[in-house]
């Protein structure tokens, strides 16, 4: 994208956030979208915000299941995101672990979360604009890597939220800049406060 204005983003965490958390998602058929996804993701659209998920899936380097698996989930993500109208302008993932694996998945890499690699990535190839744009997750380690790179960053409660609100709350570093129900709770409180 050459000259004009670069567009902001919502970058998206996937399991626990856009679709429920079910644990490894080691088969197409283990996914599922929350309800609300998709209107939450057309009003991102509506509002001229490029809307990217974001996803860690380490699985890939523990053996659970092979890379094409994650990207068959995400083919069927964005399919029937599509099929209600919501469009995804991008999709990253991390498959590496630092610790557990054979290489090339085992390593420290730049783009696991928090790290704020897949953000970079997706601003670089789709010409976004870092500055002003939000994370909204469901664990702590999205609003991290948010604030790393000088993002606001929403919690949702669905997923893992809930529980690292209870329970890890008083070892964040910074707080959230917004805690929301769900994804469609956390665009209605970002859109307007942007």
């Amino acid at each position: 994208m050459s000259g004009g204005v670069k567009r902001r983003a919502v970058f998206l965490d996937r399991d626990g956030t856009v679709a429920e958390e079910v644990g490894y998602v080691n088969h197409v058929s283990r996914f599922r979208l929350y309800p609300w996804s998709a209107e939450a993701i057309r009003k991102i659209n509506q509002a001229g915000w490029a809307a990217v998920v974001v996803t860690n899936q380490a699985g890939v380097a523990r053996g659970y299941f092979p890379e094409e698996v994650i990207q068959q989930v995400n083919e069927k993500m964005r399919q029937e995101l599509a099929a209600a109208g919501a469009q995804l302008d991008g999709v990253y993932y991390c498959a590496h672990h630092p610790d557990v694996g054979e290489p090339p998945y085992r390593q420290r890499c730049d783009c696991r979360k928090p790290q704020p690699g897949m953000l970079e990535r997706a601003a670089r190839e789709l010409g976004l604009e870092l500055e002003g744009s939000v994370v909204i997750g469901d664990r702590y380690l999205e609003i991290e890597m948010a604030h790393r790179r000088g993002l606001r960053g929403a919690l949702v409660l669905t997923g893992y939220g809930r529980g690292e609100v209870e329970y890890s709350s008083e070892r964040w570093p910074k707080p959230p800049d917004w805690v929301a129900d769900n994804l469609l709770d956390a665009v209605n409180k970002i859109l307007p406060d942007m």
